[in-house]
């Protein structure tokens, strides 16, 4: 099946699968590891789907040679994973990791090089350790010395063979969902105090930057940020205003000061609106801060599901402009509701190209949701996730023809997987897992996508 020219995608385009370890591993009391806030999040009745726990997941933490083989026969040459902070320090504070943490990541980064798939690690992906959050969380500024703790073992251990680092992974989402809607955790509902959490972890970020690179010669270090394409309904004023707004609030408030720009004035002026920002500076912006976290990286990695559709909620309905953006079909959705809508992969990539300037762009994460299930004989016909595949790939190979300096894309996501609130009703994965019995089955997505890598490789 053909997809794009070859040439559409630059030697040494990095394909790849993602994963996070709170998601896959299980193993959740195993070899001293400790509890993470999702554990605790988890274990509290209504805030899971279905009372899903990742206390066994994938149980990728004892099948990862499977996984590995899996990666191999997909004929990806790189795999994202995380590292997960509570298997490395248990409650935070310790002054040195636990060894059989990272010799679990010494394996698994041992079996990948085996195989001829590079590494890609993670810092932080959510699991925050539960003492820490017990001691204030991301909220508090103690957090940031924290993470720069698990920066240096990690990379320390690792960094003979790891050379790419990623440091935290959607600061937005831990920020506005875990300490701000309370959807995610810790389940906070406390927006100021999402707005220091958003602060720390690009602090974290900022400061562990040159650690890393002082660990590891050669590294390539960067962030990733989920990011959304956000369009006006109309082309009315308000909408338009909603449109930026919101698009400040997703993206530029954590990409402009990444850039050197500061917080943006406009999104600054509306939390202060709404009393969520004193007159002058946060508590938590001190001298330098800005400084640090404008430390020039590598990459950006960009996570891509969705684009946004803005319509003002300033004015009343009947006075704003009828919709030229409907919303979306059925059809043009995915499992959980979110629209599909592969042209926004490429604005959204051309746009950081021509406000940011990263050095190198990555996909580090772009997938589906969707239940497709095994049938009568074994095979797991799934249609719609080979379509959106296809049309995101070609999103990209569009981007690059139009000058994005793109470097890679990791498909979200190898396996099916704890779905974080969703639990396991949300299947993202390329292989099939039977959450029961820990059975992969690779889906006909997983077929086509290894056409496709063979078929583009330069």
């Amino acid at each position: 099946m053909s997809l794009t020219p070859p040439s559409a995608f630059p030697p040494g385009f990095a394909w790849g699968v993602a994963t996070s370890a709170l998601q896959v591993e299980g193993a959740a009391a195993e070899d001293g590891r400790g509890e993470s806030t999702w554990d605790r999040f988890a274990a509290t009745p209504g805030r899971v789907k279905g009372g899903d726990r990742p206390t066994v997941a994938c149980d990728h933490y004892h099948r990862f040679p499977e996984d590995v083989a899996l990666m191999a026969a997909l004929g990806v040459d790189a795999y994202r994973f995380s590292l997960s902070w509570p298997r490395l320090f248990p409650t935070g504070g310790e002054a040195r990791p636990l060894v059989a943490g990272l010799d679990f990541y010494d394996r698994l980064v041992d079996a990948l090089l085996a195989a001829g798939i590079t590494p890609w690690a993670t810092l932080h992906h959510w699991d925050l350790p539960q003492p820490l959050q017990d001691a204030g969380g991301w909220p508090a500024r103690s957090t940031v010395d924290a993470f720069l703790r698990l920066a240096e073992a990690a990379t320390r251990r690792l960094g003979d063979r790891v050379r790419h680092w990623l440091t935290v992974n959607e600061p937005w989402v831990v920020a506005h969902l875990g300490y701000g809607a309370g959807v995610h955790a810790p389940g906070l509902t406390d927006p100021r105090a999402a707005l220091a959490a958003a602060h720390h972890l690009l602090l974290a970020h900022g400061r562990a930057v040159p650690l890393v690179r002082a660990q590891v010669p050669g590294a390539r270090v960067g962030i990733v940020l989920n990011a959304t394409d956000v369009e006006p309904a109309s082309p009315s004023a308000a909408d338009a205003a909603a449109a930026r707004l919101g698009d400040g609030h997703l993206l530029r408030w954590f990409a402009d000061p990444l850039y050197g720009r500061g917080y943006p004035d406009d999104v600054c002026a509306d939390l202060r609106e709404r009393g969520l920002l004193p007159a002058g500076a946060p508590p938590w912006l001190r001298p330098g801060d800005l400084d640090d976290i404008a430390t020039p990286t590598d990459l950006l990695g960009v996570n891509y599901y969705m684009r946004g559709v803005a319509r003002s909620d300033r004015v009343p309905e009947a006075d704003n402009l009828p919709r030229t953006v409907p919303l979306p079909p059925p059809d043009r959705c995915t499992d959980l509701g979110w629209e599909i809508h592969p042209p926004g992969l490429t604005r959204l990539l051309l746009r950081l190209h021509r406000d940011y300037a990263p050095r190198s762009l990555v996909v580090t994460e772009n997938g589906a949701a969707y239940g497709e299930g095994p049938d009568g004989t074994g095979r797991v016909r799934d249609s719609r996730r080979v379509a959106y595949l296809r049309e995101h790939l070609a999103a990209c190979a569009e981007a690059l023809a139009q000058g994005v300096p793109l470097h890679g894309y990791f498909h979200w996501s190898l396996l099916d997987n704890f779905e974080w609130a969703e639990g396991f009703s949300a299947r993202f994965g390329l292989v099939h897992v039977d959450f029961e019995t820990g059975q992969r089955r690779p889906k006909d997505s997983f077929h086509a996508y290894r056409r496709w890598i063979a078929a583009h490789r330069r």
